[in-house]
């Protein structure tokens, strides 16, 4: 019905157009028709995901829709017309509600990128018209990202969803809202520690760079956040935090970065030392930004002593030429900045390292005394390990192990040679 009148061809009488032109194209009832021809059309179950297996990489490409043919014509039928000037917005607002929201976030989830975009542009025109459902769509979004963050759902359009809200975020007013610095505190954040941040860390990045644009103050919560949910396993995810914090260093005053320096560069000293080269040489490259050069200029004597060890470390042990060389490039750094410090902080490095080895060895040789003494015993104690044994076992319990107490269920439990026998029984089926 609707899509029969806007495929009408202008081939009329003169006096028809100018009656056509009188009246209203878009009705009320119009939009409801038009409204639930969309939702008949697109809104549907998507395909259960395939499980992701340990051979498969993030380059494949997405299966597409075979129906897409069809959905293309309904989207971009419904992007005109949401952005038509000639629909009265009231009655777009009495008929798009949250469940035509709801719907819609829910096809985010599908395989195809051609109809998140889609879904990505349609959203964020109702976004912009409509003031009274700003807050419902962010709250909506908000509960795809728990989902996904605390019940470990996968989700395919995490990346879109995150370019809506980078506009959003740009949009909001200063001083930021307390709801706002909670969603950057419990949504954008805690993305982080997802296993396939690689998928939208882009867009994650921007989201969280805006809000320190905006707010510098918050950076020192944001950095002590992800050195909290900082990769131990996964090379690729530290390389990816190495570059956003470079980012929000960027956006950081010297007064904030003194306040986190300490957890700050304890973490980075760990990534410098790191056995993979690429993390090694991207934390090394840190200094290549003119920030972090110069905060280290101005606070050499509290960098250098939580660099030292790594920096020795690598200079000592590494395996890989180019870590080797970008080591020495900032070894050479500190002897140029301050060659008296950098001789102070190496012998308090040398001796705390002698120190430690002084206690090891002192452990050593207690042991070894120990070991003499047993082997000088043995001769004359033939039977000292059976002897050890016994007292192990006829070592009487304490008295309150040996009281009974009353639980009101008593569970039974098999004996040990019940278990050995349903093991021998197992093993000769």
């Amino acid at each position: 019905y609707p899509l029969c009148a806007l495929a009408v061809s202008d081939e009329r009488p003169v006096s028809t157009q100018s009656t056509w032109a009188d009246t209203t194209w878009f009705s009320e009832e119009a939009t409801v028709e038009m409204l639930d021809m969309v939702a008949s059309n697109i809104f549907r179950p998507l395909p259960p995901k395939r499980q992701k297996q340990p051979w498969d990489t993030d380059e494949e490409e997405p299966k597409l829709d075979d129906a897409w043919p069809h959905l293309q014509i309904v989207y971009e039928f419904l992007l005109r017309f949401v952005i038509s000037t000639e629909v009265d917005t009231k009655f777009l607002k009495k008929h798009i509600k949250g469940k035509f929201i709801v719907s819609m976030l829910d096809l985010f989830d599908t395989n195809d990128p051609r109809e998140r975009d889609y879904l990505k542009t349609i959203l964020h025109r109702i976004y912009g018209r409509f003031m009274s459902m700003r807050s419902f769509i962010r709250r909506a979004i908000n509960h795809i990202f728990f989902k996904v963050i605390y019940r470990d759902v996968r989700h395919n359009g995490i990346a879109e969803l995150l370019e809506i809200l980078g506009s959003i975020i740009n949009g909001f007013a200063l001083p930021l809202k307390t709801e706002h610095k909670q969603f950057l505190r419990n949504v954008l954040v805690p993305l982080h520690k997802l296993p396939t941040l690689a998928s939208f860390h882009q867009q994650l990045t921007i989201c969280v760079t805006q809000f320190i644009e905006k707010d510098s103050s918050l950076s020192g919560p944001v950095v002590l956040t992800f050195l909290h949910f900082w990769p131990r396993t996964s090379s690729s995810k530290e390389v990816i935090f190495l570059n956003e914090i470079e980012e929000i260093l960027e956006l950081c005053t010297t007064e904030q970065i003194l306040k986190i320096h300490e957890p700050l560069f304890r973490a980075i000293a760990k990534s410098v030392q790191s056995q993979h080269f690429q993390v090694a040489e991207r934390a090394l490259f840190l200094w290549n930004n003119d920030i972090i050069a110069g905060f280290t200029h101005d606070y050499r004597d509290k960098v250098l002593p939580l660099l030292y060890p790594a920096l020795h470390e690598n200079n000592k042990h590494h395996w890989n030429a180019a870590v080797h060389s970008l080591t020495f490039n900032i070894v050479k750094m500190f002897l140029e900045l301050d060659q008296v410090l950098f001789k102070s902080v190496c012998e308090d490095f040398q001796n705390a390292f002698s120190e430690v080895a002084k206690l090891k060895e002192a452990r050593f040789y207690k042991w070894e005394k120990i070991r003499e003494l047993a082997r000088a015993n043995a001769p004359s104690q033939p039977d000292l390990e059976e002897h050890i044994k016994l007292q192990i076992l006829e070592r009487p319990f304490p008295a309150e192990l040996l009281k009974k107490v009353e639980t009101p269920v008593q569970m039974e439990y098999p004996t040990i040679e019940e278990h050995l026998e349903q093991d021998t029984k197992g093993s000769m089926e």
